[in-house]
């Protein structure tokens, strides 16, 4: 599924939601669901800044596309940046740096955040887009030698 489209179907399903009760809960259903995250992983090198909750966010690029694993110890934040995996896991760095969150206020999100969270969320989406920029120097640099 193309990027586009995952954006389409994470709004539809949002916006599908007329309260914002049920939308937490689709956030933390998200979260639940969010694959396991190996203790192995949740190192502080892999700790994002920024975020009053603890989450992790390690990545790899195979194939040319990037590959993310995260985890939070706070539920909605977990079903945030399930979310945001969501959208972005498997998706090309090119991909991933052209295609800015703007959904998270079509779905009303970032509005719906406390402040905390809602740094939280921007350190997340800094963090998912620096990943994608090294992938990607990473590739070119490999393409020149």
């Amino acid at each position: 599924m193309e990027i586009a489209q995952k954006i389409q179907q994470m709004v539809v399903t949002f916006t599908a939601l007329k309260t914002w009760e049920d939308r937490y809960k689709k956030l933390i259903e998200l979260g639940k669901a969010l694959p396991a995250m190996s203790p192995e992983q949740q190192i502080e090198a892999n700790k994002i800044k920024g975020c009053q909750s603890q989450v992790w966010l390690s990545a790899r690029h195979a194939e040319g596309k990037v590959f993310f694993c995260a985890d939070s110890d706070a539920s909605i934040v977990k079903g945030i940046i399930a979310l945001l995996l969501e959208v972005y896991s498997g998706e090309t760095p090119d991909s991933i740096l052209a295609n800015k969150p703007n959904f998270l206020e079509e779905i009303g999100l970032k509005q719906h955040l406390s402040m905390s969270r809602a740094n939280g969320l921007n350190a997340m989406v800094k963090q998912i887009n620096l990943y994608a920029l090294a992938f990607k120097a990473q590739a070119q640099m490999q393409k020149g030698s």
